[in-house]
């Protein structure tokens, strides 16, 4: 399955994740902190969702109330639905 998220409250523009029973395969981001994003992407290839949800939820960028991690756990949410 794919999700493609489009991201609110951060510099990313949209996120693509494929997922594979219940396992994240990829991550891509475009916009945002290339560095931070791709780093993000690579560690939670192989991940279970949940484990992902629980780690990057609740992360804040700065002094907003989200970040893109956290908004990557709220796409991860959409596939749980």
């Amino acid at each position: 399955m794919t999700i493609e998220y489009k991201p609110r409250g951060v510099c990313s523009r949209k996120m693509t994740v494929e997922i594979e029973d219940d396992v994240i395969k990829s991550v891509c981001v475009e916009g945002g902190c290339s560095g931070n994003l791709q780093g993000i992407s690579r560690l939670v290839e192989g991940m279970m969702v949940e484990e992902a949800i629980s780690r990057m939820e609740g992360i804040r960028c700065g002094w907003k109330t989200t970040s893109c991690p956290d908004q990557l756990a709220t796409a991860l949410k959409q596939y749980r639905r």
